[in-house]
């Protein structure tokens, strides 16, 4: 029930504004945040007085560059109330993840940031279609992770009726579905073709559903997933991100044109550095995208280094917004994965298999060292209707498949085909990687 691209936007005034205009409001919001920044955070002043910058040096967008960086290593070592900007009285949310290894990471939010944030996901909701007409399933896990509740927030936020699901019992999650009449869908793409999948298995055709569209992220994903998304659900599958430290999802999000992510820059800066250099780089070049808040007033972050790869865009989008674009993330620098020498990210190969018919949106890269040699085997489920028995076709594909890797990656890797249902699901962020080098194994 794909929509047809007419282009709805929650804020005018702020989603289309001229050019010069923003940079002008934005200048005069990070000067503020700076100024907070350097009065309440005793660790950040002591950043900013170490590289020689103050407050009053920041007069406009362009100053920027002069202030230094912060990164996730900056919450831990903070934690957990280190670099509040606001009194603990005047906080109404904490929110946070809990990382791979040592603390968990916090980000304090005042009333003032839940409403912003709130604002933001609105944004994104109404871009893929959401009105008060709706009933949304929020399929995201609620709690500290900021997915659920934020689109929870959003979807209320432009009138329509949610349906609070977090993650997991998927047929529950169908039937609710189905029998509610839902007409939107957040959650993560990984989880969003595994319930779009259990729904073709129970033999429910996309029309017997009145899904329109969704919105997805917190995890990378590639537009040959959605393509595989849209084409078992027959709906538009929208990109959406965000993250704890900045303000949840809704800090970008996907119009109806699906070519690229709009930054709510009313509310925060997009940069993108050389992940080495730390130097800005230009419009089109990939690299690390850095945010700045700038109307965050809980625990304001400046120049917060995501460890995101993606790049950057600016100009008017056919839909009428002013703001700057993110493209897809292709992968991180600390999730990268370096093999012989050369940088590999799981969205690379998860755009060669969604180009084989015969795989599945499921799989999952192992990497070993062998004789102090790094060995990458990609192992690759299957579809259903595959025969496993014909030993030929499946020795034919694996090669295929191994070629195809090798033209994108420069280097080999072993294919590993497995029948259906394998590889375990993931509820939440799919797990891609199984680096087994300093494990021990």
């Amino acid at each position: 029930m794909r929509q047809k691209k007419i282009h709805y936007i929650y804020n005018k005034e702020m989603e289309c504004m001229d050019l010069e205009e923003r940079k002008k409001l934005q200048g005069e919001r990070l000067r503020k945040t700076v100024e907070l920044e350097y009065e309440k955070v005793p660790a950040y002043r002591k950043r900013m007085d170490e590289a020689g910058v103050k407050p009053e040096d920041i007069n406009s967008i362009d100053d920027i560059v002069k202030l230094p960086f912060m990164q996730k290593t900056d919450l831990r070592d903070n934690f957990p109330y280190g670099l509040f900007a606001a009194d603990l009285k005047d906080m109404v949310r904490i929110q946070g993840s809990s990382g791979t290894t040592g603390k968990p990471i916090v980000s304090g939010y005042t009333e003032n940031d839940v409403d912003v944030w709130t604002e933001m996901v609105a944004r994104a909701i109404t871009a893929a279609g959401g009105n008060e007409n709706d009933i949304v399933q929020v399929a995201y896990g609620y709690g500290l992770f900021t997915g659920g509740l934020g689109a929870h927030q959003g979807a209320t936020k432009v009138g329509a009726m949610v349906i609070p699901m977090s993650s997991g019992n998927t047929q529950r999650q169908i039937m609710m579905m189905k029998e509610l009449g839902v007409t939107m869908l957040c959650c993560t793409p990984s989880y969003a073709t595994y319930l779009a999948e259990t729904i073709r298995e129970m033999g429910i055709k996309p029309e017997e559903l009145k899904i329109k569209s969704g919105c997805f992220g917190a995890e990378p994903w590639t537009e040959e997933m959605r393509q595989h998304l849209e084409e078992l659900l027959d709906f538009d599958a929208m990109d959406i991100y965000g993250l704890t430290e900045i303000g949840g999802p809704g800090v970008a999000f996907e119009c109806m044109e699906k070519n690229g992510m709009h930054i709510n820059e009313d509310h925060v800066i997009a940069e993108i550095i050389d992940p080495i250099t730390e130097e800005p780089l230009p419009d089109g070049t990939p690299g690390e995208l850095v945010f700045t808040t700038l109307t965050k007033t809980g625990t304001p972050m400046i120049r917060y280094r995501t460890h995101d790869i993606c790049t950057l865009t600016h100009g008017t989008c056919a839909c009428g917004r002013t703001t700057v674009k993110m493209s897809r993330i292709t992968g991180r620098t600390d999730d990268m994965l370096v093999i012989r020498g050369v940088n590999v990210f799981p969205s690379q190969i998860e755009a060669v298999l969604m180009g084989v018919e015969e795989a599945s949106a499921h799989y999952m890269l192992v990497v070993d060292r062998v004789n102090s040699q790094d060995k990458l085997k990609v192992q690759v489920e299957l579809k259903e209707d595959v025969d496993m028995t014909d030993t030929a076709k499946l020795d034919a594909l694996a090669a295929d498949i191994k070629k195809k890797i090798k033209a994108i990656l420069l280097i080999s890797a072993s294919v590993e085909l497995l029948p259906p249902k394998s590889i375990p699901r993931s509820e939440g962020k799919a797990k891609r990687i199984m680096d087994n080098r300093n494990t021990g194994f």
